[in-house]
């Protein structure tokens, strides 16, 4: 039976979690200083047979159940239609709107996207936000060089297609899958978790993540996380479980936690399926994993196309 923790010892992460000061009192990189030169060269040594994966959804615009802020928007500022004989050339350009964040786009957080007691990750004020400049503190950008390291896919779904919306994922979840694979979590690895969302909608359809809810990693996984050192988690869904009625009090456990007090990098709403049918025809379950957001001035975070590397 899985040991879930109470509320007053949810808080309690907030300070047992911390690594606030860890990397220095100026840090806005969080658990991405897990990733260490030498972390780098052993990811590149896993590249043998030259297969590259994508772990992102197209981005489109045709409106959904599960969207959260709504489709992208493209304004087309030129087509190919109605060209006329002359000139001979012509070309295409558009502008393209949208909110990343939600259930739907794959994306990157940063650390200045969730704030506790007006506070975001490192000790700095939530009002270092505005509305003018964006995130003046803990911006993608301090993600500007990438994160390229071991990525490790833990698919914990075990012999079921998919885990049921609002199925959580505890520490002994992580373990058995690990153990399923052969691999050890170790300090900089980015976790890639699978639940089999990206079956579960190509299956059933869509549906209403806010009303129904979605599987994901359980509050009580974070120590779990901590003690390994992990960098970032890329899951196939918005990283924790939906919804979380022991803790009213706390919106978004997983997010709460892991940004403000762990500085923990989280790539939300993955498609892990093609990962996961590459690793299990290639029989291994690390990869070289890389993600280079965009380099957006006060950004919260980025729509990404993580990518892994055989």
């Amino acid at each position: 039976m899985a040991t879930v923790p109470t509320e007053d010892e949810v808080l309690g992460y907030f300070d047992a979690l911390s690594n606030w000061g860890r990397w220095g009192s100026d840090d806005e990189l969080g658990t991405l200083n897990h990733i260490t030169p030498d972390k780098r060269v052993e990811a590149a040594g896993l590249v043998r047979e030259g297969v590259t994966v994508s772990c992102a959804w197209d981005v489109d615009t045709v409106p959904r159940v599960d969207h959260a802020f709504g489709p992208a928007q493209r304004f087309m500022l030129a087509t190919g239609q109605g060209l006329p004989e002359q000139p001979r050339g012509g070309g295409a350009l558009e502008h393209i709107g949208l909110v990343y964040h939600g259930y739907t786009v794959t994306h990157l957080d940063a650390l200045s996207h969730i704030f506790w007691d007006k506070r975001m990750y490192n000790g700095f004020a939530a009002d270092a936000v505005t509305a003018f400049g964006g995130a003046a503190r803990n911006a993608v950008t301090a993600a500007r060089e990438g994160i390229v390291t071991r990525g490790a896919l833990l698919d914990v779904t075990g012999d079921r297609d998919w885990l049921e919306p609002g199925t959580p994922v505890f520490p002994q979840d992580l373990d058995a899958a690990a153990a399923r694979a052969g691999v050890e979590v170790s300090g900089g690895d980015v976790v890639l978790l699978r639940t089999g969302y990206g079956r579960l909608v190509r299956e059933r359809g869509h549906y209403n993540v806010r009303g129904e809810g979605r599987s994901g990693l359980h509050v009580a996984s974070l120590p779990w996380l901590h003690e390994r050192g992990v960098a970032a988690i890329a899951a196939d869904t918005a990283c924790g479980c939906m919804p979380n009625p022991d803790y009213p009090n706390i919106h978004d456990p997983v997010h709460a936690v892991g940004i403000t007090a762990m500085g923990l990098w989280l790539i939300d709403n993955c498609d892990l399926e093609a990962l996961r049918d590459t690793c299990a025809r290639l029989r291994r379950w690390t990869f070289q994993f890389i993600l280079s957001p965009l380099r957006v001035v006060g950004g919260t975070g980025s729509p990404a196309n993580p990518l892994a590397v055989f």
